[in-house]
């Protein structure tokens, strides 16, 4: 017997202070607000930065492609009957429209670049907003399990001491002890998640993975204030992934034109001057070369078909952006809203009719009116319902950030 009881004490101390000093650790930690994390994000993101670093690309092709090609000069000595000197210069030039088209095309190109930029912006915040969030989560979870730890090392005690007096079965301590064990393994789970957010979290800010973060602050629940209509037709007109789609169709557009000229060809001018150095006159040279599309059908037809099978394709691919935009926008709509539902329904009725359960088996079991089994079920039925809550608080904020991701408004 002694043995036994031992051997049970030990493990309520061991548990007990592992989850004491996990709980320590939670306490002691500096709290960090998403907003000072979404303006580091946004200052240090690398995706931003590299977004960013290809639309300056792209913008410098504009003036480039609208430019003439570069002159050539020339200059050459004979020496034959006669001694001569020639000197002049050439210019390419390419068929009228062909240029301007062409700047059309980079702008268009450069426009969808500046897009990719918001969007890339709103994705990191999602995705730094949706991770914080999940930090928060474990954080509040492990809150709740040791909350639990508590009570469940005083029922742990109180059934050692009702075993030891002969009022109930050594089950009752056995079933403490073993539900103590399982809460340490979740807490373990929570905290090896609590690192893994981290370490997200600090990849998001450009930080070392192991960089100190800090605890987050709980952000109460905003409930949805606009519809799911009104969220729609923002998109249209607010969404960069649909505005890049619409840039792209419309570099299509130019790039078809830009084909289709290809069908009329350039021309050279060479321009020269002529001295005759034996004979002592001057004079000049002007020759106009045209370039003919002699392979037209395997060239310029076929530029034309390739342009206009990129346009279709840029095309299809808005739509594909625009119906893939309005399914996630249901989605996270719909999982807002039932998230709404839950959190009312848990916060309202069911965690407040948990709590009065267990308070009632807590009362019976000491006068022995309820069985310890009771007393359990009771408090972990208690347990996950708070988790659940929990869990259904971080599920609408991560479904809100998806949201105005995806809208660019506050939902």
């Amino acid at each position: 017997m002694k043995c036994r009881s031992s051997m049970w004490l030990k493990a309520s101390l061991l548990i007990a202070v592992f989850l004491h000093g996990a709980g320590t650790t939670l306490a002691a930690e500096a709290e960090i607000s998403l907003d000072r994390l979404v303006s580091e994000a946004l200052s240090n993101s690398p995706e931003i930065a590299r977004a960013s670093r290809r639309t300056d690309a792209a913008r410098a092709l504009v003036p480039q492609a609208g430019t003439l090609p570069d002159p050539w000069l020339n200059f050459e000595y004979s020496e034959l009957n006669e001694r001569e000197v020639e000197y002049g210069i050439r210019q390419e030039i390419p068929f009228p429209g062909k240029l301007r088209l062409r700047g059309e095309v980079a702008s268009k190109e450069a426009e969808q670049s500046q897009q990719e930029i918001e969007a890339v912006r709103r994705r990191v915040v999602a995705q730094l907003t949706s991770v914080y969030h999940e930090l928060s989560l474990t954080y509040r979870s492990l809150a709740v399990l040791e909350q639990n730890r508590q009570i469940l090392i005083d029922f742990e005690k109180t059934a050692r001491t009702r075993y030891v007096l002969g009022q109930s079965a050594q089950q009752d301590v056995l079933r403490a002890q073993t539900e103590l064990s399982r809460l340490l393994t979740r807490i373990a789970v929570l905290q090896q998640q609590r690192e893994s957010s981290q370490a997200e979290i600090n990849r998001l800010l450009n930080r070392p993975p192991r960089s100190p973060l800090g605890r987050p602050i709980s952000v109460p629940l905003r409930p949805l204030r606009t519809t799911l209509e009104e969220l729609s037709s923002w998109i249209e007109r607010t969404s960069p992934m649909l505005r890049g789609q619409a840039s792209a169709v419309e570099r299509g557009d130019r790039a078809l034109d830009l084909a289709r000229r290809e069908y009329f060809p350039d021309i050279e001018l060479d321009l020269s001057r002529r001295h005759d150095l034996d004979m002592r006159t001057n004079g000049f040279r002007l020759m106009l070369s045209i370039q003919v599309p002699l392979y037209y059908r395997s060239q310029q037809r076929e530029g034309v078909r390739e342009a206009t099978a990129l346009r279709s394709a840029a095309q299809h691919e808005l739509q594909a952006t625009r119906q893939e935009l309005l399914f996630q926008l249901k989605d996270n709509y719909v999982r807002a809203q039932r998230a709404e539902q839950l959190i009312r329904l848990l916060s309202e009725a069911v965690i407040p009719q948990a709590g009065l359960t267990l308070r009632s088996a807590q009362a019976g079991y000491a006068v022995g009116s309820v069985d310890f089994l009771t007393l359990l079920s009771s408090l972990l039925t208690l347990q996950e319902n708070r988790l659940e809550l929990e869990m259904e608080t971080a599920e609408h904020a991560k479904a809100r950030a998806r949201l105005e991701e995806i809208s660019g408004e506050l939902p």
